[in-house]
Formats: C-alpha cells, sequence, structure tokens
C-alpha cells in the first residue's frame, strides 16, 4: 500500500495563506482588547497629567499644565530625582521589567516567552511611566502604552486555550490599540505591529490586530475626538526639488538616529559600572534631567508642545539648538540610567528640531522640514520607515506631503541600516543574547519542489532480494542508510534502512525482503510535491528519507534525505549571491 504526500489527509490543501476560521474568534476577542488598549491608553494620559500636578503645583487634579510651571531650581532638580527614586524602588521590589522603554520588552515577550506578560507589569508600567514623565522624565507615553496594551491583549489571551502564535497576536493588538489611542494614527499602529512586533505578514495576525486599532480608534473619537494631533499650515504644492531636501534631511537624521543609538548603549555599559545597585540608577539619571531643565524647560516632560512650536515654525534659532542639544543629553542618560517612558515623542522632538534647524537655512520650507525629519528619525531609530512615513502624516494630518515624508523615512532608514548592525530596540535584546532577523521573505520550503533538490536515479533494492545479501550490502562502509525497495514491476513498495537490517539478523538467511516488509503503507511524494510537505513528513515521522515516484507507474524517479532539505538554505543563498550576465552589447561595425 502507498501514499502520496500530497494527498496526505492530514496536509492543508495548499493556498497562497495559511489562515483558517479561528481568525473570526481572534478578531472577536480583539473587539475587547481594543477597547482596554483605548482605556488604558486613557487613563495613562490622566496619570500623567495627575503626577505632573502633584509634582510641580502641589495639587491633586488631572488637568493638563505645563511643565514646570513657575517652579525655582531647587524644585526643577529635585522632581525628576524624587520620581526616580520611586520608580527605581518599584522596580527593585515590584517587576524589573517596568525599566526602560518597553518595546524592547514586548518583543522578548512575543519571541521568547510565548507572548505571555505578568498582571503585575500590566499594572506597574503605566504607573511608572506616568510618575517618570509627570515628575519631568523627558519621554512620551507610547512606549509605555504598548507595553500595557500588550500586556491587556496578553492576559485576556491567557484565560483562553490559544497558541502561542494565537497570544502574540492579541498581545500586539493590544500594543497597537494603546498606539492608537495615543497618537490617533491607526494606520501607522498598524504598521509599527508589522515592522516591529509580530515578525510576520500573515491573515492569522493583521486582522485581528487591524480590528483592535479600529475599535480603539472608535472609542478615541468617543472619548477625546478626532483630527491630527500636531497639525500646521502648509498648502504648497510639491516640487521634486522638495523631494531631495527631505532625502537630505533623513541622511541627516539617520545619522542622528544612529549616534544617538551608539550612545544610549555606550552610557548603559557606564551606568553598569558603578559600585551601586540599578536601584539607584534612575535617581542618578535624574540628575542630569533636572540640570538641563534648568538649561532648557522645555526638555522636561514628553514635549508635545514643543513639537506643535517645531511643526508651526515659532521657535527662535537658540531654542531650537537648545532644545535639540539638551533633550538629546537628558534622554539619553536617563534612558540607561533604566528609567521608564517612551521613545516617540522625544525623537519627534529631536527629529523635528533637525528638520526646523534646516528648514532655518532654507527659507520656504517651513513645517515641511520638520515633518521630513521626524519620518527620518523614526524610521532611522527604529527601523520602520513605513511606520515612520505614515506617522508623520497621520499625527500632522499631511497626507498631501506622504512623498516627502517617505523620501526621508527611507534615506535614513538605508543610512542606518548600512551604518549600524541593528535598531534601537534589538540592541537591548542583543545584549541579553538573543539575535533577531528583522527581514522578512517567504519560505523557500514553500517554493521549492522536490525535484529542484532530490538525488536521481537512486539505487533501488528488488523486494525479491534475500535478507543475507540485503544485510551483505549494508555492511559496506560506503552503503547508504536508507534504500527504497521495488517491486518486479519496479513500483515503489517501501523504504529499508541499516537500522531495520540490524534488528532483522536473527530472522533466516533467505527470507526476502518483501516477506519483512509486509504490508504496511508507505509514504512516498511527487516531483511537484513541496518540499514544505516533506520537511513536516520528516519531523512527524521520524524517518531518514522520502522517496520520489512517477505517478502513473509509481515507479523510483529520484529520493530526498534530510540533507537535501537543508539545501534549500544553500540554493537561497547561492539565488543571492551568484551573479550572471545574460545581455551583451553587440560591438557596431
Amino acid at each position: 500500500m502507498r501514499d502520496t504526500l500530497s494527498g496526505s489527509p492530514h496536509r492543508r490543501t495548499l493556498s497562497d495563506y495559511s489562515v483558517t476560521r479561528r481568525v473570526i474568534i481572534l478578531a472577536l476577542m480583539a473587539i475587547l482588547i481594543g477597547t482596554g488598549g483605548a482605556f488604558g491608553a486613557i487613563v495613562l494620559l490622566h496619570l500623567i497629567a495627575l503626577m505632573s500636578n502633584l509634582f510641580w503645583y502641589h495639587q491633586f487634579s488631572f488637568s493638563e499644565n505645563v511643565m514646570p510651571g513657575s517652579a525655582g531650581t531647587l524644585h526643577i532638580l529635585a522632581a525628576p530625582v524624587l520620581g526616580s527614586l520611586i520608580i527605581g524602588i518599584m522596580a527593585r521590589f515590584g517587576s524589573e521589567k517596568i525599566r526602560g522603554h518597553g518595546i524592547p520588552e514586548a518583543i522578548e515577550a512575543i519571541l521568547y516567552s510565548e507572548s505571555r506578560m505578568s498582571p503585575r507589569v500590566a499594572v506597574l508600567k503605566p504607573l511608572s511611566s506616568a510618575i517618570s514623565i509627570g515628575s519631568g522624565g523627558p519621554f512620551g507615553a507610547e512606549g509605555p502604552i504598548i507595553m500595557t496594551g500588550g500586556a491587556i491583549g496578553s492576559l485576556f489571551a491567557q484565560l483562553f486555550h490559544l497558541s502561542a502564535a494565537e497570544r502574540k497576536t492579541l498581545l500586539v493588538a493590544g500594543a497597537a490599540a494603546g498606539m492608537t489611542a495615543i497618537f490617533n494614527a491607526p494606520a501607522a499602529a498598524v504598521l509599527l505591529a508589522l515592522e516591529v512586533l509580530l515578525f510576520e505578514w500573515k491573515p492569522r495576525s493583521f486582522i485581528p490586530v487591524v480590528t483592535a486599532v479600529l475599535v480603539s480608534w472608535c472609542w478615541r473619537d468617543a472619548l477625546t475626538g478626532t483630527g491630527a494631533i500636531f497639525p500646521f499650515a502648509w498648502s504648497s504644492p510639491l516640487q521634486p526639488l522638495q523631494l531631495i531636501v527631505a532625502a537630505g534631511t533623513g541622511i541627516l537624521t539617520g545619522t542622528i538616529a544612529v549616534a544617538l543609538s551608539k550612545s544610549l548603549y555606550r552610557l548603559e555599559e557606564w551606568f553598569h559600572r558603578l559600585p551601586v545597585h540599578w536601584m539607584w540608577w534612575p535617581a542618578l539619571g535624574a540628575v542630569a534631567v533636572g540640570a538641563g531643565g534648568i538649561i532648557q524647560p522645555r526638555v522636561l516632560g514628553a514635549g508635545y508642545g514643543s513639537i506643535q512650536n517645531l511643526l508651526d515654525g515659532s521657535l527662535a534659532l537658540n531654542i531650537m539648538v537648545s532644545l535639540l542639544l539638551v533633550k538629546s543629553i537628558v534622554w539619553l542618560i536617563s534612558l540607561a540610567s533604566g528609567t521608564s517612558g517612551g521613545v516617540v515623542a522625544p525623537l519627534l522632538i529631536m527629529g523635528g528640531a533637525t528638520g526646523a534647524l534646516v528648514a532655518h537655512l532654507l527659507p520656504g520650507y517651513g513645517g515641511m522640514l520638520a515633518m521630513a525629519g521626524m519620518a527620518g528619525i523614526l524610521s532611522g531609530a527604529m527601523r520602520a520607515p513605513l511606520t515612520g512615513t505614515l506617522f508623520a502624516a497621520e499625527v500632522t494630518g499631511h497626507f498631501d506631503l506622504l512623498p516627502v515624508a517617505l523620501a526621508a523615512a527611507v534615506a535614513s532608514y538605508a543610512v542606518s541600516v548600512l551604518m549600524m548592525p541593528r535598531s534601537i530596540f534589538t540592541e537591548r535584546l542583543a545584549r541579553r543574547g538573543h539575535h533577531i532577523v528583522q527581514e522578512y521573505g517567504t519560505d523557500l520550503l514553500e517554493t521549492t519542489r522536490a525535484r529542484q533538490i532530490m538525488t536521481d536515479t537512486p539505487v533501488t533494492l528488488p523486494a525479491s532480494m534475500p535478507l543475507s545479501q540485503a544485510i551483505a550490502m549494508m555492511s559496506d562502509l560506503h552503503a547508504h542508510h536508507h534504500y527504497p525497495v521495488v517491486n518486479a514491476q519496479g513500483r515503489f513498495i517501501a523504504v529499508v534502512s541499516r537500522k531495520e537490517m540490524l534488528h532483522w539478523q536473527q530472522q533466516d538467511s533467505d527470507t526476502t525482503l518483501q516477506m519483512l516488509m509486509g504490508e504496511k503503507p508507505q509514504i512516498s511524494a511527487r516531483p511537484d510535491t513541496l518540499c514544505s510537505q516533506i520537511a513536516d513528513h520528516f519531523f512527524n515521522e521520524e524517518t531518514g528519507m522520502v522517496v520520489v515516484t512517477v505517478a502513473e507507474t509509481g515507479q523510483v524517479t529520484g529520493v530526498i534525505t534530510r540533507h537535501d532539505i537543508f539545501r534549500v538554505r544553500y540554493l537561497a543563498k547561492k539565488t543571492e549571491n551568484h551573479k550572471m550576465k545574460y545581455l551583451r552589447l553587440r560591438k557596431s561595425d
């Protein structure tokens, strides 16, 4: 009896996608997770407002007030230090996972913890981030809400019997929902999920993530209203020269993104060499925050007002320069110290200030280059060019400037990937011993056929061969470990291995292979069988060889071993690296 891999009842029907009806269940769950992410974001924003009032105005209020207000020099120095002391204690005795900006921790949970996050993180992360930002920490709310929204999605998923891949989908759905509620950038939130968090592009994850994002957007509309959060005036038609200038701005911001990332981890190494417990590091870093706040008060907190001013072009040159330099320094020191907060808002300020400075040298470009700088630095630091492009367009409302944002984002991305092996997120994971590849490609096992890797015209054994002769053949040092067995008509009937021969040594030497094989069903492949099916068979059956047969006659045309499956990767590398010239210009007489 024979069966083929292509016709196996355990093999899925071949299609463009591997989606199943379970995606409907995940999408329904995503509705609740999108709601949780939206309300988590609203709670975080209110907590930040509350902490700002407590630290700077000494009042219990959720109203938005500008920091540091009328605070004196000593107050500006003390507030960030006090907030960071509280965060250090929370991290030491609560959960160390609340340290940092949140996105590397979310990636680590996805890839190495089967997307399981603890309830403690879901509570402590937004609280610690609110204390950090509210006390003057130079961070944004996006990183913490990604961590918090992800924790909401993960905790909800852990209530049900779901696979690790399904938990990952719901974790990322919660993270993207929180991002949407903070910045009103649903398309960018989806792209962030795809480029930074999911590590795949499949319907089973894409559909639930989009569902959660749209639900979050609806809640945001009902609670706080919609519209671009950083609008600015621009009505001039685009010119090709403006794209070139935007690309130049992208190259500049890409270089800055590389410098920021390398500086961050150099400073982090310096903190690790300090002879004090890491619980005290945030307070030490906060001293620099307070000093920076005295020099330029705009560096304190998330700085959303400064982002708007950069786009409006309402800041003087000296303020833009000091904002860029001081914000960069205090942000790097504070983040390296292990305090809690996000990276997107600080990057927007630094990228926007860079673009605004270029616009100061080129009158007439105004907020367009500030927007290009924002797209560029996000793309360069996060290695997410599509996210950077759409994010800049959505938060400003200028979809007419998408080509400008795209030019800056791609130019910055090119500089970043050429100058730095890892992003600002994955570098932290690499230092924890993890290696992450962010390049997506088609699974070569799903596109390679058996005929491309099989060994042609293999040696076969006749079913009538006596056992003694087969054992003698197998004893040869150059013999293979497996052989196809064929009947008198040359049709494949089984595979015999050296291990089986050793097991049969006690049998009568005149016994034939046919008598020993019995009637157990044997699996074969066809020349056009996908290598993914053959690899699955190797894994499930723990066999060492798959025989390739002709459909009409059942005759053996080739064999595939586990080693041949590994050759698929070699063929892919050869395709990428082997260079050939096919067309030649003929010289004229």
